[in-house]
């Protein structure tokens, strides 16, 4: 029996090296694909869209925040991979019933490279996670952006408007980004249109996720603040803090590139 600390400091006991796995958060399920699993991921979310090949391939089990409880029992996983955030407590608390449930609590970088690096040893693949995690450091090392003292709206939803708060991974990869959120208050606060200009930022960052922003939403915002920046960005690279953090460095650059070009 192998004993394993998910990143709440839950006890995860294991019989065995897992070979059917229930991914139920996006990030999490191309970072076991990416470490090289193939058949032992038999379940997945509707937004596991990456890779795309395994996305068509691999059976469904409902979104992160609706999972289809008896579908997933009936698959009999002998480990779900979860996240703190990204799923709703009742039902992992009904899964933990099920089979071990690893839980990751992301909020920085390093929260990120630890899950990573905890993960790859969960599922034998302890080398694949330390080689992802170096070369993820090693761009994020190079990143060497401006501080631009620019204070920064982060949106990811519509009606009613909602940013990304302090203490979230988004604020973490703005500040990579050299620049201040705008929101003073904690995690995922409502905002009115005239706490956006009391928040008076230089920039509003318009998500590609979890709400598709696109580019009519622009003049929307621009309504508000004319003065400010408004950008879309790829939500991906804000958010989803696993293998995909290899390419997000290169992405900041591009990004800022045109925050100081507008």
């Amino acid at each position: 029996m192998a004993v394993f600390h998910d990143q709440l400091n839950r006890v995860i006991s294991l019989p065995a090296v897992p070979k059917r796995i229930i991914s139920v958060v996006p990030s999490q399920t191309e970072l076991l694909f990416y470490l090289g699993l193939d058949t032992e991921v038999i379940g997945i979310t509707k937004f596991c869209i990456h890779p795309e090949h395994k996305f068509k391939a691999v059976t469904k089990v409902g979104g992160t925040k609706q999972l289809n409880i008896n579908q997933i029992k009936a698959m009999q996983p002998d480990l779900i991979i979860a996240n703190k955030e990204e799923n709703e407590r009742r039902q992992i608390e009904e899964l933990i019933g099920v089979c071990p449930v690893w839980i990751s609590d992301i909020h920085n970088l390093d929260s990120a490279l630890d899950m990573i690096q905890s993960v790859g040893t969960l599922i034998n693949r302890g080398v694949e996670a330390k080689t992802l995690c170096a070369d993820i450091l090693s761009r994020f090392d190079k990143l060497i952006l401006p501080i631009l003292n620019q204070r920064v709206a982060y949106f990811i939803w519509r009606k009613p408007y909602m940013v990304a708060g302090r203490d979230t991974f988004i604020d973490s990869m703005l500040q990579k980004c050299g620049l201040i959120n705008a929101s003073e208050a904690d995690r995922y606060p409502e905002v009115t249109a005239q706490g956006l200009l009391l928040a008076k930022p230089d920039v509003i960052f318009l998500s590609s996720e979890p709400y598709p922003f696109r580019q009519k939403h622009i003049d929307e915002f621009k309504e508000i603040l004319p003065n400010a920046k408004v950008i879309l960005v790829d939500g991906e690279m804000f958010s989803w803090y696993g293998s995909r953090l290899l390419y997000a460095p290169a992405y900041f650059n591009e990004l800022m590139y045109n925050v100081t070009l507008n």
